[in-house]
């Protein structure tokens, strides 16, 4: 212990930091032992000891002209008591990674005379990088426009601001309030022996939702963090990584409320890009309307000349089977034509929605009334249960009751005869209306499946391949959804849903 170096030096050298001190013309008067280490894992040339540097102007080691700068500017500030400390920020680039440092300059006093200055170096890339990830996830988010761009952008910017080993995105079913797994990196995949993830932190999620704050949570792949997904318009998730170990209660906080702000930047961007969808949507189905019209237009006239020329055909060789019967055929290819065309007519120029506040259930009475007699048809029975209570919707009841005329006959017709058809409302999370039909026929195939909404697609014998199209514009005109679902064990589901008229 004799040999010991005195104990304020030893404290220097324990310092995770780098000091050194300058006399009043730069010459290196004193550094820490940090000063070797601190060149060493970053990657700097190879520093001498402390008495190799001693007497060394600090300028010899300061590459570049506006470093330099920065120094001299510091010490004059400081000489003249212009300020009591100066610092700035500099990067510095080891072999693996680019690393911020701040540097702090304060004055050596005798009496009231500076008689040096002393530097001190601390390394606060951590605390850059959490700043730099919410500065560049706001401005690229901002950009997003797509959901793929929107999650990659998350993913790189957590990768960068919180050191974890994976993280999930998950977002709520507003009609079903369950949860599905959007986007993951890192975490394993769940076995047969593990529950699911989605099972597993449903739990978590759900208590950030509710308390709208970040939770914290252990669990055997280590501590998980969950920030919840929140914005005005309806976007309801979360977000879980998982860290890797945080040195200290300060740090740790301060992870959260990075993720903490992610999380509402991301839900902001996942909001736009639902919105720029269904933009997107919605003027594709314009554009084709405005074709279908057209078409429908130069059809018509024809059309009706192609029928009458038939029917005075028909007339004039009355006495002539062939002819007769030629022409009934033609007759029926006109009407089906002429069925087309009102289709198309009605899908290209739709009648403006008159959307009043109303039970979308009244519409169901009026339309199975009058469908009864397609029921009957096929001895087909309709069990119904209503929404309870009652939802109240902003609905054009014509335009609505078309929707559920078609689906009602597509229902028919795939339902075998005699079988049963269940038609179930209820009011969902969200407080709208949700209405599921249900057949027990054949299943659509899985290829067909994604196409039945698109125009002029159609596997039906007769069919034009609008009315789903048609249909699911109507529904989007009211804010509302329109799905299929359709398994060899339960047959084919439609499910529509309206979103509640606001409260008066």
């Amino acid at each position: 212990m004799l040999n010991s170096p005195p104990l304020a030096r030893r404290v220097l050298d324990a310092l995770p930091m780098t000091i050194w001190s300058v006399d009043l013309d730069g010459r290196i008067t004193a550094t820490n032992r940090s000063w070797s280490q601190f060149a060493f894992e970053n990657g700097a040339p190879g520093l001498a000891e402390e008495s190799a540097v001693l007497g060394r102007s600090v300028f010899e080691s300061v590459a570049d002209g506006e470093s330099r700068s920065q120094i001299e500017r510091a010490m004059t500030l400081l000489r003249t008591h212009r300020v009591r400390v100066v610092r700035w920020e500099f990067p510095c680039s080891s072999p693996d990674e680019e690393r911020v440092f701040l540097m702090q300059v304060t004055a050596l006093r005798e009496g009231s005379e500076v008689s040096g200055f002393v530097f001190c170096t601390v390394d606060i890339t951590q605390s850059h990088r959490s700043r730099e990830a919410l500065i560049n996830t706001g401005i690229a988010l901002a950009e997003a426009i797509a959901l793929d761009q929107v999650y990659e952008e998350v993913a790189l910017q957590l990768r960068r601001a919180v050191p974890s080993t994976g993280f999930v995105i998950a977002l709520a079913d507003d009609e079903t309030a369950e949860f599905c797994i959007s986007h993951q990196q890192g975490y394993a995949e769940s076995s047969p022996t593990v529950p699911s993830l989605a099972h597993r932190l449903r739990r978590t999620w759900l208590e950030a939702l509710a308390t709208g704050h970040v939770v914290r949570a252990h669990s055997a792949v280590g501590l998980e963090i969950t920030a919840p997904l929140l914005s005005s318009e309806g976007v309801l998730g979360a977000i879980t990584l998982c860290a890797e170990p945080i040195e200290s209660a300060q740090m740790l906080e301060e992870a959260e409320r990075v993720l903490s702000v992610i999380a509402a930047q991301t839900a902001v961007a996942i909001e736009r890009a639902w919105l720029v969808r269904r933009v997107e949507q919605k003027r594709r189905l314009e554009a084709i309307g405005e074709v279908a019209a057209g078409i429908a237009h130069e059809l018509r006239n024809p059309l009706f000349g192609i029928s009458s020329a038939a029917q005075l055909l028909r007339f004039r060789a009355r006495e002539d089977p062939v002819v007769e019967k030629n022409v009934g055929r033609i007759l029926r290819e006109v009407e089906r034509l002429n069925r087309m065309v009102t289709s198309l007519l009605e899908f290209g120029r739709p009648n403006a929605a008159h959307l009043i506040s109303a039970d979308p259930e009244r519409v169901w009475d009026e339309i199975l009334e009058g469908e009864r007699a397609r029921l009957d048809a096929k001895r087909l029975e309709l069990r119904r249960s209503r929404s309870s209570p009652s939802v109240r919707c902003f609905l054009d009841a014509e335009q609505l009751g078309q929707v559920f005329r078609n689906i009602l006959a597509n229902a028919c017709d795939a339902a075998p005869e005699g079988s049963q058809l269940t038609l179930a409302s209820q009011l969902s999370p969200s407080g709208g209306w949700r209405c599921r039909l249900n057949n027990g026929g054949p299943s659509i195939a899985l290829d067909v499946l994604p196409h039945v909404f698109e125009f002029f697609y159609s596997t039906k014998s007769g069919g034009t391949g609008i009315g789903l199209a048609l249909c699911q514009r109507i529904m989007e005109e009211h804010g509302g959804t329109i799905g299929i679902e359709s398994v060899p064990e339960s047959g084919t589901t439609l499910t529509l849903t309206l979103p509640p008229a606001p409260a008066s």
